[in-house]
């Protein structure tokens, strides 16, 4: 029999993600037949081309004078956006934004199209690429370009990075509003278009990975239309509804519309028994981490213990084309590690559903050749959540020894284990980045967070890596809940008042994760009362807390904007579209060179 596994929009088109390659791996060997299709990648090289992007472009302005006629019938000025239908607030919407989009870029959108497939030559050529000026205009091309290709279907708006939709909750009934819901469905023609290579695969079971919120609309309109159209075993699996199994369990039509079967966690023994299942060699009960229906009711099979990363067969990119991404080179997404050495921190919950085991050494290096020598890989991002001092010292003398000649960058802890020794020894053995998550100026809040490190050498760690010519990017984050604005601003400070060895930085705002440490002793970090889900098909909560009020956060992140713009001088790393992007530069300029780079205005 045949399995044929689909990655869907929306995500980032840099590089495979590692979630298909690693589970394709696992049928070498078996009697089963597998393969791929990243359907992702395929999305933005069909939409990011001049005829469609004029054809959006002359769609959208055909649009608005019908919109405006039919707002017309129902507007009342006394009347809130909110005593609206549901169906008016997304045909306002459209209108608006549409509007406000024309009217703001004007001729530059006709431009736009003429230049995309020029933008996009770009972003895949060696040559162009690494010309900085060229590649960032390159990049804001596309960018409007797919403004332009989002306006026929407003509320949504995709980018190379994101999926959003102002009038989508993750609730089921909104989920299933906008799959269904053509006039904002942007992903459904190209489904259709591509519907027919899909069932010529002739495959028996269809897997469909969806690991975030941006691929949810996107890939159950593909599950729906393939569980319609085919007789395959239609499976969905990937993190996402994994981490919000009970409100599946309370929705028999999700199995209705879109699928047989949901697998949870990590798959790589369950999608083996399932293809066993479907080819009729063990009964549907047996395979582990298994959501489906039977007499109308859901049914949650027992969880397996997944297999450690040394028992995994080595990820496969067979059926790949490496040519289509936007990049010229790939970034390829590695782990050494799954789950969390330290698995304390309080705000953390990346890890769930994973058990914790490293790679042996002999094994990644075996893999790393296979890459290289297989399909002409010799960059790498380890996605471990933090490589510690004691194998990143390991594995750099291995890589030494084998010669391997492969550039990699990392997340890591701030411990001080990341002696001059160690990061001599690592760049040396080609790391040239590494994401530190340094969190917060604040004691208080480090504190807090539990992050199991000496708080007070942390720049003494980021200035031996510095030294070592390691380029350090550092995650902060505003809005914890005990955090006020005088610990945000310790943060600010730290980032702005260190420029020299903290080269970039990535901002983000708390979200209370549905299984991290802080939801069994909320009161302990500073949340006020109980917490409340955000939505059903979210895994995250809403909280009061004693810390900032929402003004005085969105202030506080403006704030941080303002003095960091000021304090970094406009640099490179703040233009280019990705750590993955900045990484490349890296390789190819060097830290140094990247840093003292500076774009004028």
């Amino acid at each position: 029999m045949k399995t044929l596994l689909l990655f869907p929009p929306q995500w980032m088109p840099i590089s495979p993600h590692f979630a298909l390659p690693t589970l394709l791996g696992q049928f070498e060997g078996t009697t089963y037949e597998a393969t791929v299709m990243d359907l992702n990648v395929d999305f933005y090289n069909k939409i990011l081309t001049k005829s469609y992007v004029e054809n959006a472009l002359k769609t959208a302005k055909e649009m608005l004078p019908e919109l405006k006629q039919n707002i017309k019938k129902y507007f009342d000025i006394n009347k809130k956006y909110d005593d609206y239908t549901f169906s008016q607030k997304v045909e306002i919407a459209k209108a608006s934004l549409i509007g406000n989009t024309l009217k703001k870029h004007g001729d530059a959108l006709t431009r736009t199209a003429f230049l995309i497939d020029k933008s996009v030559e770009v972003c895949k050529s060696k040559e162009h690429f690494y010309n900085p000026s060229l590649y960032v205009s390159s990049i804001n091309n596309i960018k409007l370009a797919l403004e332009i290709c989002s306006m026929p279907y407003y509320p949504t708006r995709i980018d190379f990075i994101s999926y959003s939709n102002e009038l989508l909750s993750l609730d089921y009934e909104s989920i299933k509003y906008f799959v269904f819901d053509e006039g904002s469905n942007i992903f459904k023609p190209y489904f259709e278009s591509v519907i027919d290579k899909i069932k010529a695969e002739n495959a028996e079971y269809i897997g469909i990975s969806i690991n975030s919120s941006s691929q949810i609309v996107a890939g159950l309109t593909l599950a729906n239309m393939l569980k319609k159209e085919t007789n395959a075993h239609i499976n969905i699996g990937g993190n996402h509804f994994g981490r919000v199994t009970d409100a599946l369990e309370k929705y028999p039509e999700f199995f209705e519309l879109f699928c047989d079967s949901v697998l949870v966690e990590e798959g790589e023994i369950p999608v083996i028994e399932l293809t066993k299942h479907i080819n009729g060699e063990i009964c549907i009960e047996e395979v582990p981490n298994l959501m489906y229906l039977k007499d109308g009711k859901v049914q949650f099979n027992d969880k397996v213990e997944p297999k450690k990363l040394n028992e995994l067969k080595t990820p496969s990119l067979e059926g790949y084309d490496l040519s289509q991404y936007f990049t010229p080179e790939i970034v390829m997404p590695f782990p050494s590690s799954r789950g969390c050495y330290w698995r304390k921190c309080s705000f953390c919950d990346h890890d769930f559903g994973m058990f914790y085991n490293i790679k042996n050494i002999d094994k990644l290096v075996e893999e790393i050749k296979t890459f290289k020598n297989k399909y002409g890989i010799t960059k790498f991002e380890f996605i471990d959540e933090a490589i510690s001092p004691s194998y990143m010292e390991a594995m750099s003398k291995r890589f030494i020894e084998e010669k391997l000649d492969v550039n990699f960058f990392c997340d890591a802890r701030l411990e001080n284990g990341f002696t001059k020794e160690v990061c001599e020894l690592a760049r040396s053995a080609g790391l040239r980045m590494v994401l530190w998550g340094f969190e917060s100026g604040s004691k208080k809040i480090m504190k807090l967070i539990n992050k199991g490190i000496d708080i007070d050498n942390r720049l003494n760690i980021l200035r031996t890596a510095r030294e070592a010519d390691i380029y350090n990017f550092a995650f902060i984050f505003f809005g914890f809940p005990a955090e006020t604005r005088a610990s945000a601003l310790k943060t600010i400070k730290v980032i702005c008042d260190n420029t020299d060895i903290i080269n970039s930085y990535g901002k983000s705002v708390f979200t209370m994760g549905k299984h991290t440490k802080l939801r069994e002793a909320p009161e302990k970090y500073g949340v006020v009362g109980k917490t409340r889900q955000v939505s059903e098909f979210s895994p995250t909560y809403e909280y009061n807390a004693i810390g900032m009020t929402k003004k005085e956060l969105d202030d506080v992140i403006n704030l941080c904007t303002k003095r960091a713009n000021k304090a970094y001088g406009n640099a490179l790393s703040f233009h280019l579209l990705s750590r993955e992007i900045l990484f490349l530069y890296l390789c190819r300029y060097g830290a140094d060179q990247v840093c003292n780079y500076k774009f004028k205005g």
